[in-house]
């Protein structure tokens, strides 16, 4: 291995391993924050009813995705084209912004900064959350709102 590209090598390891233990030193390893972060793929999302059955929406794709400096973004694709609700419009949901971790409580508050629908704009939405291997449940923890959304790490 020649000289320069060796030395190259080193400072690159070392570099990452000083940015790694930067990052390590914000949040715990192994931390819930920690196995957030990255691209997930949506596996359902539907109705839980006050008996606890749920009730999956059928046909739906979806993207959630938490980066390590505190951004998310999230989008579900409907496969009806007329869902309009809170969230959806015309069969679309797609929002951005920050994100904050209460491990103490499971609770994450996504901070959106923009969403296909306005009305979520600037709004802190608090939600109840759920690690288990490569999956995560996300519900509402707001009393009128009685979905759950299950994701897969990818």
């Amino acid at each position: 291995m020649n000289k320069p590209f060796f030395l190259l090598l080193t400072a690159t390891m070392l570099l990452g391993g000083v940015t790694h233990a930067q990052s390590a030193g914000k949040h715990p390893a192994g931390s819930d924050r920690d196995q957030l972060i990255g691209a997930w793929r949506l596996v359902s999302l539907g109705d839980v009813t006050r008996e606890g059955t749920y009730h999956a929406v059928a046909g739906l794709n979806g993207s959630l995705i938490y980066t390590a400096d505190g951004h998310m973004s999230v989008q579900v694709a409907y496969p009806d084209p007329s869902v309009n609700n809170d969230y959806a419009l015309n069969g679309y949901e797609a929002s951005f912004g920050s994100y904050d971790v209460d491990e103490s409580t499971h609770t994450l508050t996504h901070h959106v900064q923009g969403s296909i629908t306005p009305g979520l704009v600037g709004k802190s939405l608090q939600r109840a959350y759920l690690l288990h291997g490569r999956r995560l449940t996300i519900h509402s923890t707001q009393p009128d709102e009685h979905w759950q959304v299950i994701w897969e790490h990818q």
